[in-house]
């Protein structure tokens, strides 16, 4: 049975990191950015562009696909104060992708700063051929549920956004958002408009790595999680029982849980934090639905906790993986769309994955959990060797390949 992390305290997944090891901005070459690869519970180091030299032959490489959205809005009041919205999901029960494609107007949860400058009732934002006004229709103890209205009303809200918004990039990299973010903050396999961040594991990938996978029979299967302004929130609760975790929008097709199957005895290798989450959780998401076969599509949800509660139920990857396609053949769908908010930490016991390639991440952090449950105390060697070692940290910065114990 796994062990509850709800006792765990945040301060023991702390380390000392210097400002000026914070990559501000990225390298001129994506695949260029160094690569620690630990596996045997020893330390190799190389750049990207040698990543296929450490995976198996027909490895399952597992990349998010989701795109940054331009989410922050400046408005200002009638006394030219500045107030800015920070878009952050469509309401519950409304698909990202749906509120995406909305013409005219739609509702979204936003962050607001300056919300005490906001005293009309309409602010309104004129850029180009656009002109945008926005009111609140209620108000939530992080956010607001904002009403966006915008002529011409037959642009999408993601066309919108192109127009008118700000990439908004990490907080941490305290600067404004500049010409070379629009391109380097984004994938270069990003489709699907969603996240308010990137997938920042996924920043060093080129054609040039994907071609090196490929003589190896390595190919990238794509699936989407919209990551969400969770992803900035500190652990501010002592114990980890105490801390909420931000539910985000996953969508993945019916041919990659194929491929989850057809797969299963070879090395599965998932780009990014964002992309273990999706695939863990679709593994319980298949538990829940064992459990619940009348679930109806649109309810489908992952609770922080809930792997905790149901791993005594031992029910094997494949047989999850197959509840899920039966329930999708009896709803007629395409693709699997849900949330989830599951917190992987020490305790947690993987299902699918087989190694992560992720970047370095904040002290205290809940990614830094997600490290420490893939590869135990170790993930304090590996931090060291990057400190030690001139590695550039968080989201521009340097990368690794983790082998699970």
């Amino acid at each position: 049975m796994m062990k509850h992390p709800g006792t765990l305290s945040i301060s023991d997944y702390s380390y000392e990191l210097p400002s000026e090891r914070i990559a501000t901005y990225p390298l001129e070459e994506r695949d260029s950015s160094k690569l620690l690869v630990f596996k045997n519970r020893q330390i190799q180091e190389d750049r990207y562009t040698g990543l296929a030299d450490y995976l198996p032959e027909h490895s399952l490489l597992i990349v998010n696909n989701t795109k940054v959205v331009q989410a922050r809005l400046l408005f200002k009041n009638q006394n030219a104060g500045k107030v800015e919205l920070f878009c952050l999901e469509p309401p519950a029960g409304v698909e990202v992708a749906v509120g995406m494609a909305s013409s005219g107007t739609v509702d979204w949860v936003c962050m607001v700063g300056g919300i005490s400058k906001w005293k009309e009732e309409t602010l309104q934002l004129q850029v180009g051929i656009y002109v945008l006004k926005a009111r609140i229709i209620e108000r939530f103890r992080e956010a607001v549920l904002i009403r966006f209205e915008w002529d011409p009303p037959h642009r999408s809200f993601a066309e919108l956004l192109d127009g008118v918004g700000v990439l908004p990039i990490p907080p941490y990299l305290k600067r404004g958002t500049e010409s070379i973010d629009l391109e380097r903050y984004q994938t270069i396999f990003a489709v699907e408009k969603g996240s308010v961040a990137a997938p920042t594991a996924g920043l060093h990938f080129t054609e040039r790595v994907f071609a090196q996978l490929a003589a190896k029979s390595i190919f990238p299967t794509s699936i989407t999680l919209h990551v969400g302004a969770g992803t900035f929130k500190p652990v501010k609760a002592d114990r980890m029982e105490d801390h909420s975790m931000h539910a985000e929008f996953i969508d993945v097709e019916r041919s990659v849980l194929e491929q989850l199957v057809s797969s299963k005895d070879h090395t599965m290798v998932v780009v990014g934090t964002t992309s273990m989450r999706t695939i863990e959780s679709l593994y319980w998401l298949g538990v829940k639905l064992l459990k619940q076969p009348d679930t109806p599509p649109g309810l489908l949800h992952l609770e922080q906790w809930e792997p905790y509660e149901l791993e005594e139920l031992g029910i094997l990857p494949m047989a999850a993986m197959e509840a899920l396609l039966h329930w999708m053949d009896q709803h007629q769908l395409d693709s699997l769309v849900g949330t989830t908010g599951v917190l992987i930490a020490p305790g947690y016991r993987f299902k699918l994955v087989d190694a992560l390639i992720t970047n370095f991440h904040q002290p205290q952090s809940t990614l830094i959990l997600l490290v420490a449950a893939l590869i135990g105390e170790d993930w304090r060697k590996v931090y060291q060797y990057a400190l030690d070692n001139d590695f550039r940290f968080l989201s521009y910065g340097d990368g690794s390949l983790l082998f699970r114990h």
